[in-house]
This record gives C-alpha cells, sequence and structure tokens, in this order.
C-alpha cells in the first residue's frame, strides 16, 4: 500500500525501549486519496514511537463496504529498503509488480513483498469484493539486506487451536507454529481470535518488543484494557503475554521483533538512511515515470491509433537501451503511476 499523503513527514526512527508498561498508540486517521476514498487507521509510525522491532508502518482499514468507499484503488507507486506485509480479513485484493509477480491477496494468506534497492506495485480490491477489511504493514530492512534484489513470497498458515482461541502465525515462531517466510531480522506476525471469556497466555520471546492491534470485540493485555483500534506496545523483557478476552470475544493482530538497532529516515514510501538517499530515490522515480510517459506518447503519435503500446517498456527492471531501472516497468495499459509528492522546501532532518 502507498502511503498517500499530500505532505508525508519524515521520520527518524529509533528504538526506544524504555517504558516497562503497556503504551497505547492512538491511530489517526488517513484517507487513500480522493473524494469517496477509503480510509485507514494509522498506528505505526507515531511521534513517540517509530518502530516495533523492525515493523515501522502499520495501516488498519475496514470493514468498509466497497459501494460506498470505491474500495482499495492504489495505483502503481515505488518502494525501498523495506518489505510490504498484507494480511486480510475480509475481501480481496490483486497485486502487481515491478519484479514480474501477480498474485491476490485473501483472508488468513499473507503476502509478503521484499522492495530491497526498489520495487513499483499496484494494489487493487477485486470486483467480487464488497466487503474490505485486513491490515497494512511494512518492516524496515536492515543495512545488510536493504540493497538486495525485490522478490515476493506467499504463505497460507496452518491454523492451530486451543481451548477458546485460533493462532495464525504468518511471520516468525509463536505457539508452536513456525512460518517458512523469509524475514532479514528476527521479527514476529500473528493473527489471534479468541472466543467470549477466553484467556490465553503465550510464551514470547522476551527480547522482542511486541505490539498488539485489537481489531474487533474487547479485550486487555497483561490485565490492561485495548481499546478498539488501539496498538497496544510492550517494550523488551516480557517473556509472556496474557490475553483475557470480554464478553464479545476479540480478534488481535500480534506483531514484534528484536529491537532493529539501526536509524532509519522513512519518507512516503522510501525507506533510506539519509537526506540524500530518500532525494535520490524520488528523483528517480519521477524520471523513470516521466521517461515511460514520454515512450508510451511518441509510441501513440507514431502509430496514430495507440497500437504502438505493445512497444513500451520491455519488461520488469528493464528500460530502452537495456539500461536497469532502479523501480522497474508494467505492462502496457496499466493505470497511470503515483508521482511523487513534493520535498519539504527544508532539508529532511531526523525527528524522534
Amino acid at each position: 500500500m502507498s502511503n498517500t499523503e499530500v505532505a508525508p513527514q519524515e521520520i527518524l526512527c529509533a528504538t526506544d525501549a524504555n517504558c516497562a508498561g503497556v503504551e497505547l498508540l492512538v491511530p489517526r486517521q488517513v484517507p487513500l486519496g480522493g473524494p469517496r476514498a477509503m480510509d485507514v487507521r494509522r498506528t505505526l509510525p507515531q511521534r513517540q514511537r517509530s518502530l516495533i522491532g523492525a515493523w515501522c508502518f502499520l495501516d488498519h482499514y475496514g470493514p468498509d463496504r466497497v459501494g460506498d468507499s470505491g474500495g482499495m484503488k492504489v495505483p502503481r507507486h515505488p518502494h525501498t529498503g523495506l518489505q510490504t506485509v498484507s494480511w486480510l480479513f475480509t475481501g480481496e485484493i490483486e497485486h502487481r509488480d515491478s519484479a514480474g509477480f501477480h498474485a491476490a491477496v485473501r483472508p488468513g494468506e499473507v503476502n509478503l513483498m521484499t522492495a530491497g534497492r526498489g520495487i513499483s506495485h499496484s494494489e487493487f480490491s477485486t470486483p467480487a469484493t464488497t466487503v474490505l477489511h485486513g491490515a497494512q504493514l511494512w518492516v524496515a530492512l536492515p543495512d545488510s539486506a536493504r540493497h538486495m534484489a525485490p522478490t515476493f513470497e506467499h504463505y497460507r498458515p496452518e491454523p492451530v487451536s486451543g481451548t477458546g482461541w485460533t493462532l495464525r502465525v504468518f511471520l516468525g515462531v509463536l505457539g508452536g507454529s513456525v512460518s517458512p517466510v523469509t524475514t532479514h531480522t528476527p521479527l514476529l506476525g500473528a493473527e489471534l481470535v479468541l472466543e467470549a471469556g477466553a484467556e490465553l497466555t503465550l510464551d514470547t520471546d522476551a527480547s522482542f518488543e511486541h505490539g498488539l492491534l485489537l481489531d474487533a470485540g474487547s479485550l486487555s493485555l497483561d490485565g490492561h484494557p485495548v481499546p478498539k483500534d488501539n496498538l497496544a506496545y510492550l517494550p523488551v523483557g516480557h517473556g509472556s503475554l496474557t490475553l483475557t478476552a470480554g464478553s464479545d470475544g476479540a480478534r488481535v493482530l500480534l506483531i514484534g521483533g528484536a529491537p532493529l538497532g539501526e536509524k532509519i529516515v522513512m519518507w512516503w514510501n522510501f525507506v533510506g538512511r539519509s537526506h540524500e538517499e530518500i532525494v535520490a530515490y524520488r528523483a528517480q522515480w519521477q524520471a523513470e515515470i516521466g521517461a515511460e510517459t514520454a515512450a508510451e506518447d511518441n509510441a501513440q503519435t507514431d502509430t496514430g491509433d495507440g497500437a504502438g503500446r505493445d512497444g513500451g517498456p520491455a519488461g520488469a527492471g528493464s528500460a530502452e537501451g537495456g539500461a536497469e531501472l532502479r523501480f522497474g516497468s508494467f505492462p502496457p495499459g496499466e493505470p497511470a503511476p503515483l508521482p511523487a509528492p513534493a520535498l519539504p522546501n527544508a532539508r529532511i532532518r531526523p525527528r524522534g
């Protein structure tokens, strides 16, 4: 998913695990664009906390009636230095990227796209989708992996059940379930559904920070009530978590990971390490989509009827003359890519 804010703020993400209790991160509403846009509830990043492990972004949306909101319509946009993690409760989303992967995002199945040095992708809810409900998360890649080639993985975790609860682990290890999906720092990602009044104590990695998002119902975490749509944060040092559902049960997303131990600068859809990198990523994206548009316009002019669109960019990662594109290319006939927002007037400076 793209961060479609008109004036996205630069954010320096740094680990701060000084708080010993449960910290609540309250969501803010962010429209995905347009007068009938679907709104998302963003709990990461925030000024007071930018990272949970390597998790650096969490948008929570729905349940949304697609007939009212228009659904998800996010044209092609770029990413660097991160992994996108898509998880749905209801509906279906079509994913297409410049590394050549074309896949459906469905409930109970995780799609993980590794941007590495650069990728572009689009996300559209499918025509059959009437209600859209899910979460989009990003993971910051460590310096050792952030320049890798882009790739994509899909996984459907088998549920693990006990008295009054069902667990699906899509990243990492929890409750005896192990995900094979590739991560580059120690991470955890899971969905947990609890029946009314159920209580569950999970053994967790004490070296991890954890975040728990309450999607539906009512719940307390280690005796602390968690409001719906809030993200509850726990610092390192917790070897177990106790979840207690209210009278209407609960559905939660649990994320976690070892503190990244690196400072990252995140602006729009780019994760980098400096102002100069972010400026360069933006300039390259604008140059690539500008050249692509010019090539398509020239092809249409040459043929007079638009048939020349088939002579556009040769495919993922290539450009005219064989030069490699950082953000790849799409087949002809796809919706126009999203241009990057304007950079701040001042130098992008780190912020905690």
